[in-house]
């Protein structure tokens, strides 16, 4: 007996083990992130084993995946300069976050059965935070007895605001995807139903009461009227639904109003001076300070307090003025393009720029060459995680990581396969004499 034929050995037994393992990886997200991180890195583990040993090498060397070594390089690069071991090492674990995607879409989500597995675990993922969300509105508390945050905002099956994120990035693969496929259907019933679920997924969102959460789920409706034209009827209703809703929160959820409504307007009145305004300043005055490679890995924490850094760009020294310095100061600046630039610089920025350009043109090709709707929902799914405007948590943290790079890879999977199910091919022939050929072949498939 080989080695290659001892059932442990076997490179299936390793995938099955993995593919497993994925699938449990929405629920972990949601409750256990240790639990989580270790499947991830697990998960990218074996996918290097795997192609040392089957020499599939080859494609961790086409596509986006060089790029996005060159930006890990740069992060690392950055952080040895710092001078800071915790740094440098923190920095090196990121490669786990690449690798684990590149899995997703060369390996583990290879064929259609095995994308939509994964996509019913996100839907119960989703059922499960939005019922929760639900019942500590109808209830005063979830089931673990939390009830709503100090502020108003609803934690859904969190102790802390934690749903609204949580949620966004599942809202368009793991439920909105249902009504939408409902809303394509012949019959009136199924379209009203569609619109009253779409509709109640928006208002869920309102009712939680996490502004930047709501803010990009409203951008997600308006990307899908925009990108599916047989739905965009019952997405701009669903659309006025949710703003009737926001409208009438002072009844439905004063808190919820509160902070959404009455809050969001008063910081918008006076950003350069809010928190927010702060960290953003903040982060671009050592950005001026260090434009090449940035501070390193975790830089914004350890370096914000600095004097050096509360001036810096003379166009924000009079927003600065009658500041508490630690006013601009957090574990990170809460924007994931400024928290890349403090990390690596412009260098590090630009690149990861074209990586994000570079993803979004992969998936939105896919969607825009087949009917089914999946890859659509990704696409959306992707432009609210990257969309620049927007306050964010660290990404590099498990909890954010966790959910990019899980959308990430099942998008760019998604648009493998559709592209290999979907081609056009032509081939002529000719000969002189008495005969003469041609022929034409076409063929599509979708997802």
């Amino acid at each position: 007996m080989t080695l290659k034929n001892i059932p442990i050995l076997q490179a299936a037994i390793w995938q099955k083990i993995a593919f497993v393992l994925l699938c449990f990886l929405p629920f972990f997200q949601l409750r256990g992130r240790a639990i989580a991180d270790f499947i991830i890195s697990f998960i990218a583990i074996v996918f290097l084993l795997h192609c040392g040993f089957k020499k599939h090498a080859s494609c961790l060397q086409r596509g986006w995946f060089p790029y996005a070594m060159l930006l890990w390089g740069l992060i690392v690069a950055s952080s040895i300069l710092d001078g800071s071991l915790q740094s440098t090492l923190a920095a090196l674990a990121i490669l786990r976050y690449f690798v684990f995607a590149k899995a997703l879409e060369e390996w583990l989500l290879a064929s259609r059965p095995q994308q939509q597995f994964l996509g019913a675990t996100v839907t119960l993922a989703g059922l499960w935070v939005l019922s929760q969300c639900w019942e500590q509105y109808l209830f005063g508390a979830n089931i673990w007895g939390y009830p709503r945050w100090a502020d108003g905002a609803l934690t859904g099956p969190f102790f802390a605001p934690r749903a609204g994120p949580a949620l966004m990035v599942i809202m368009f693969p793991g439920l909105m995807v249902y009504p939408m496929r409902m809303v394509q259907e012949r019959a009136l019933g199924k379209k009203l139903l569609a619109l009253a679920l779409m509709s109640f997924l928006l208002l869920s969102m309102v009712i939680i009461g996490q502004r930047m959460p709501a803010l990009l789920v409203f951008l997600g409706f308006f990307i899908c009227a925009v990108l599916v034209r047989t739905t965009r009827l019952a997405v701009a209703l669903s659309i006025l639904a949710g703003v009737v809703g926001l409208a009438l929160l002072p009844v439905l959820s004063p808190p919820a109003y509160n902070k959404l409504v009455l809050h969001f307007v008063e910081q918008m009145g006076s950003f350069a001076h809010s928190s927010y305004g702060q960290l953003y300043i903040r982060a671009l005055n050592m950005l001026h300070a260090h434009p090449l490679l940035g501070l390193g890995f975790d830089g914004f924490r350890r370096h914000c307090a600095e004097p050096a850094y509360f001036y810096g760009v003379p166009q924000f020294a009079p927003f600065m003025l009658g500041q508490d310095p630690a006013a601009g100061c957090n574990i990170h600046p809460h924007n994931i393009y400024l928290e890349i630039a403090t990390l690596s610089g412009l260098s590090g920025l630009f690149v990861f720029v074209c990586l994000v350009l570079y993803w979004l043109r992969t998936v939105l090709r896919a969607a825009l060459t087949t009917t089914a709707l999946m890859p659509s929902m990704l696409f959306i799914t992707l432009c609210m995680l990257f969309w620049p405007l927007a306050s964010t948590s660290s990404l590099f943290t498990e909890r954010t990581a966790g959910w990019v790079f899980l959308m990430l890879g099942w998008g760019l999977a998604l648009a493998r396969t559709t592209t290999c199910s979907t081609g056009t091919g032509t081939g002529t022939g000719t000969g002189t004499g008495t005969g003469t050929g041609t022929g034409t072949g076409t063929g599509t498939g979708t997802l």
